[in-house]
């Protein structure tokens, strides 16, 4: 019942300790230039290092080249990938090939991005979940974002009901969580899924780039405390 817990868009080395200290078991790094988040390759590989045994680094892309993406493994050879832009199934695939220096592809995670419900409106456009993590069922679990301007990191909260009661896929719930509504997302989702990870990047900000260590800590103890309630249930 143990929820895994991603802290992304990590650009100082506090931050990266910070999440270490948490008991996170990923960091993310944007490589994505137009992001407010966005580190070099160099840099995410500094703040990589400060990571100890068993958290994963976790490297995002949006549309990058195998060039670029390839270059980003060389310097962090453990990181587990992210598409999160228009990628699609092969070229996913084919990237995460690029990125491996073994015959089968890096472990990678494909994000999906979840139309938001107008204001006032009964009904959203449907996005076909099944479908999506079958098309891309290589990919080693699905990053649930809500779709925003820009390709993520926009803090808003999808309508989590609108998913479907089972999906044959490890899913990972991002978009607008906090350690108020963290909790309330776990417990809808996880009997959905084969396992259910949750991201979090804005909802234990400062400011954009600049994590709060204190909502860190407070983001993993709601998290734990979910996982608590769920196994005594």
């Amino acid at each position: 019942m143990r929820t895994r817990i991603k802290i992304c868009g990590l650009t100082r080395e506090q931050d990266v300790d910070a999440v270490a200290q948490a008991g996170a078991d990923a960091a993310g790094f944007v490589l994505y230039d137009k992001s407010p988040r966005h580190v070099l390759p160099h840099r995410a590989a500094v703040l990589a290092r400060r990571l100890p045994a068993f958290v994963t680094p976790v490297l995002l892309f949006v549309n990058a080249t195998p060039g670029q993406v390839r270059q980003a493994c060389e310097l962090i050879p453990n990181a587990v990938l992210q598409f999160h832009g228009d990628e699609t199934p092969q070229q996913c695939l084919m990237l995460a090939k690029a990125a491996s220096e073994r015959p089968y592809p890096r472990a990678f995670l494909r994000a999906a991005r979840i139309p938001l419900r107008p204001v006032g409106s009964a009904t959203t456009e449907a996005f076909d979940l099944v479908k999506y993590a079958h098309d891309y069922a290589h990919a080693q679990a699905i990053l649930l974002d809500a779709e925003v301007d820009g390709y993520g990191g926009g803090g808003k909260t999808f309508e989590w009901s609108q998913l479907p009661p089972n999906v044959d896929a490890h899913l990972v719930l991002s978009g607008g969580l906090t350690p108020a509504n963290v909790g309330d997302g776990i417990r809808l989702l996880r009997p959905r899924c084969k396992s259910l990870a949750v991201d979090v990047s804005s909802g234990v900000e400062a400011s954009k780039g600049v994590k709060d260590a204190g909502k860190i800590q407070a983001f993993v103890a709601a998290v734990r405390a979910q996982d608590t309630t769920a196994t005594r249930a």
